[in-house]
């Protein structure tokens, strides 16, 4: 099996999706890490993906990656079993909520899943800057087989990983390295961490929600001038993302600013959008493209996302679709 182009690291998690209409998506194979990897193949990209999963990991996982063509030697299996269940229900098509699954398995008079019975939302405590979890990333994921890949992305997962990753990735030979920020760490109590995190970024991207939160102690909510300070502190580029207001882009090499308005989707489900966004913009970036062109590509790719719901809707994605999505961005690009 070849090396891979590009490298995906993120999380593996057994989804149960309820949305606003209420339809159900129980227990299955999702998380970050697919989302982004089935817009990487879409782009043409050969991901190879590194994650953690438990031991009680559902057996079809693998196959089911394996038939889709995705490179899983990067996929380690622990010994115990770990919670890899994930709960999100939409009021709405873009309030999520986590928390008290019967409530919304009730409200549209459907039965709890089983697996939910007794489910605990995990997310919502800042992340750790000492402890590493069981499914905190390490150096040896990285297998010697994925060593030298053009490009590396890092989906959303804990600050150690964060931390450590991008190093790893650097002394395996790749440089070019994009991370889309985490919640757990977006942060006023990690502002004196968050420059060595991002030193050394390709493109760093995040939620206007989450800049804003990092930021709210420093007396700025400016969003270009926020920007250029994720900048200063050796980051290639930064880009902000608002499902409603659309994405901006600051080059920190040439200084430019670029806006683009959201693409007018029917929004059906809005689940790690932002991944399916990176998938999209790192596959552009390791074929050489210019990064105003890898936004509109990758935009155009998350309007598509939303549209349907799971890891893997976009994959049936009707072919010249996203090109001509982002042909039709291309004139509500500017340069500011």
């Amino acid at each position: 099996m070849p090396t891979p182009d590009c490298l995906l690291l993120g999380r593996l998690q057994r989804d149960t999706i309820l949305t606003s209409d209420g339809r159900a998506r129980v227990d299955e194979l999702g998380g970050n890490l697919l989302y982004a990897a089935a817009a990487c193949q879409l782009l043409g990209g050969r991901p190879g993906l590194v994650a953690r999963v438990g031991a009680d990991a559902p057996a079809d996982w693998l196959p089911e990656m394996a038939r889709r063509e995705l490179d899983t030697r990067g996929i380690h299996t622990l010994a115990e079993p770990q919670n890899l269940l994930r709960f999100i229900a939409y009021n709405d098509a873009y309030t999520p909520n986590r928390d008290q699954p019967i409530k919304h398995f009730a409200r549209w008079g459907l039965p709890l899943p089983k697996p939910l019975l007794h489910y605990a939302n995990p997310e919502g405590e800042p992340d750790s800057t000492r402890q590493r979890g069981a499914l905190t990333l390490r150096p040896e994921d990285l297998p010697e087989e994925y060593h030298g890949a053009r490009a590396a992305h890092l989906c959303p997962v804990d600050y150690l990983s964060h931390a450590f990753m991008p190093v790893a990735l650097r002394e395996a030979g790749t440089s070019l390295i994009t991370l889309e920020a985490g919640g757990g760490y977006m942060l006023p109590a990690f502002w004196n961490e968050f420059p060595d995190l991002v030193n050394g970024l390709s493109v760093f991207v995040t939620s206007e929600e989450r800049l804003l939160s990092l930021f709210s102690r420093q007396g700025n909510s400016e969003l270009w001038q926020m920007a250029e300070a994720v900048a200063s502190f050796n980051c290639a580029a930064v880009i902000v993302r608002s499902l409603a207001r659309g994405d901006w882009l600051y080059d920190g090499e040439t200084g430019r600013r670029y806006h683009l308005p959201p693409f007018p989707a029917r929004t059906y489900d809005i689940t790690d959008n932002g991944s399916s966004f990176c998938g999209a913009l790192v596959a552009q970036l390791a074929q050489g493209r210019e990064l105003p062109d890898a936004l509109l590509t990758a935009a155009a790719t998350a309007s598509l996302a939303v549209e349907g719901s799971g890891a893997f809707y976009i994959s049936d994605t009707f072919p010249g679709l996203v090109e001509a999505r982002a042909e039709s961005l291309q004139q509500a690009l500017k340069s500011l």
